[in-house]
């Protein structure tokens, strides 16, 4: 036999040995139906099993975060309201976030995908009864007429942080239970429309409608992805316009903010609704190509409000310029793909609650990272959400390096599971 015969035959026995894991498939294109295989067990996960360049890109990002936080938060004691803190105080608390987040996500890592999918229902009553606890009076802390963090000592914890993990994996777990419903719009799409509405009513009194939109958005994102009919997706879209224009219709603070965003530069909104989003853009007008350089932002003393939260990428533009934002897009833009990339590959394994989760987590990375970006250039009004993985916030650190964790286990099964077709 030649090498090139052998090589063939070992391509075909490797195709066979996948097709067999796989289990039978019906006639028409569809998602397969889930095996149960034990996946990788218990066991811990070899660091080879691990995703690197994953890992490598979303290091990158928190590592410029941590540098750009810094940046935009080192004058802020200057502020009479921040006059008691030490220079380094954003600093060592996000320091803190991101450590409490790295140990949380090597625990996560440990946890087979399984176990996951069996408590996603217990994850999301958890999340509403949390969502509940942070309207109590006295329990939950009020920040800039929000109440929206229950404080623990070290760190104050957002619930709707929670919730944006919480409805990608219920999702996954709803669409896996009803597959069998996905052409029939009331079954299939209903009791997700009534979860998202109860998650949605509890962050509206927050008030949160950023989080909402994105915890919606992934919802819609995993029902469209599980199968559900394109045109049944579509009316669920227009169901969420329409009560997101009823809500700015009857809201004067947010309608506010929608005229403020049409026009940021009219003398009504520039010294008030408006104001964060002009001197957003004058930064990103100072940095040009390549930036004032790092730590010469004039903008983030005392100019920008929250240059170190949900305005961190103005900074990035006038520090770093252009050439500094296109960097963050594209380490984004990477790292949105992969996930993508590994949720398919968990779906053509036949492993459809890892393939969705993981998806629905793409989902949230993208979708809050445009919003982020365009209310700091002023495509889209203002969010109140954070950049992931960069931001100042210890909540959102912890619950992305979570996420990410889950992503990276099911790469690990999915590596695992390949490995044994191949035997």
């Amino acid at each position: 036999m030649s090498a090139t015969e052998a090589h063939v035959q070992g391509r075909r026995g490797w195709r066979d040995g996948l097709a067999r894991l796989r289990g039978p498939r019906a006639g028409a294109p569809q998602l397969p139906v889930r095996e149960h295989v034990s996946v990788a067990g218990s066991r811990p996960v070899a660091l080879r099993s691990f995703d690197q360049s994953l890992v490598a890109v979303a290091a990158a990002l928190v590592v410029l975060g941590i540098v750009m936080v810094y940046s935009a938060s080192v004058a802020l004691p200057d502020n009479p309201k921040f006059a008691s803190y030490a220079q380094s105080h954003f600093l060592v608390r996000h320091l803190v976030a991101i450590g409490i987040g790295f140990v949380a996500a090597l625990a996560v890592l440990q946890v087979p995908v399984a176990v996951w999918e069996k408590r996603a229902a217990g994850v999301f009553v958890v999340t509403l009864a949390l969502l509940v606890i942070v309207l109590v009076p006295g329990i939950g802390k009020v920040v800039n007429y929000s109440r929206r963090w229950i404080p623990l000592g070290v760190m104050n914890f957002q619930p709707s942080e929670l919730a944006k993990l919480a409805i990608a994996m219920y999702a996954a777990s709803y669409m896996v239970r009803k597959m069998d419903a996905r052409e029939k719009f009331f079954r299939a799409v209903w009791p997700m429309a009534v979860a998202v509405g109860v998650v949605g009513v509890l962050l509206l009194r927050q008030p949160d409608m950023g989080a909402f939109i994105v915890i919606a958005t992934i919802a819609m994102g995993i029902l469209f992805l599980g199968g559900v009919n394109a045109r049944m997706f579509f009316l669920i879209a227009a169901v969420v316009l329409l009560t997101f224009g009823t809500i700015i219709a009857f809201d004067d603070l947010r309608r506010e903010r929608i005229l403020a965003y049409l026009d940021p530069w009219n003398p009504k909104y520039a010294q008030g609704k408006g104001y964060q989003l002009t001197h957003s853009l004058i930064a990103f007008g100072r940095g040009g190509f390549f930036g004032q350089g790092l730590g010469d932002s004039v903008e983030k003393l005392h100019y920008l409000p929250e240059a170190h939260t949900d305005f961190l990428l103005a900074v990035i533009g006038e520090e770093l310029g252009f050439a500094g934002v296109a960097a963050v897009i594209v380490l984004f833009f990477w790292l949105v793909r992969r996930i993508f990339v590994i949720g398919r590959q968990a779906v053509a394994l036949d492993r459809i609650y890892a393939g969705l989760m993981v998806q629905g987590v793409g989902v949230w990375f993208g979708f809050q990272t445009f919003i982020n970006m365009g209310v700091n250039l002023g495509v889209l009004p203002t969010k109140g959400l954070t950049l992931p993985l960069m931001s100042y916030g210890g909540s959102a650190i912890v619950m992305n390096f979570v996420a990410l964790a889950m992503v990276l286990r099911v790469d690990s099964e999915n590596r695992a599971l390949m490995r044994g077709g191949r035997a």
